[in-house]
């Protein structure tokens, strides 16, 4: 009887122990890099630009941009140091309080090598976080696929 005791109690402090799954800072999962290869000289309208998807969760839904306010995807080249920003479009019609959706974000802008002559093939990786119109700064992720930026 005393084990199961214990037993429970560790098991309810376990479960309440959880991170929420919505919390008041944005909170950002990375899914995916498709495809994983780009030629040095891809163009922006090549169907073939490397995309990120991401998931984001928002406890408040304040994402994408409304009455002049802009919330913002934030991406960072780890090769280059590279640095760009990309708003939300308006979502205000979906996002409701427990806001969950995939991002897709296409990395044409951020898509730089290094300096090395060619040929060459480069492997990048991204940081990533989101910023919410309170300015509440999301997680940072690393994506966890390399992206081959190839120079022949």
């Amino acid at each position: 009887m005393r084990n199961t005791i214990i037993f429970f109690i560790i098991s309810l402090l376990a479960v309440s122990c959880g991170k929420d799954k919505y919390t008041t800072a944005p909170q950002i999962k990375y899914k995916s890099l498709s495809p994983n290869s780009a030629p040095g000289n891809i163009t922006s309208n090549n169907p073939n630009v490397p995309i990120i998807v991401i998931n984001v969760t928002d406890a408040e839904g304040d994402l994408g941009s409304k009455d002049g306010k802009e919330s913002k995807i934030y991406i960072k080249n780890l090769l280059t140091s590279a640095v760009d920003s990309f708003p939300l479009p308006d979502i205000q019609s979906v996002s409701s309080k427990n806001f969950q959706a995939d991002i897709r974000i296409n990395t044409f802008s951020i898509l730089r090598g290094s300096p090395r002559n060619p040929p060459k093939i480069d492997t990048l990786f991204y940081e990533i976080y989101v910023m919410d119109f309170a300015k509440n700064k999301s997680n940072v992720i690393k994506t966890g696929d390399p992206l081959f930026f190839v120079f022949p």
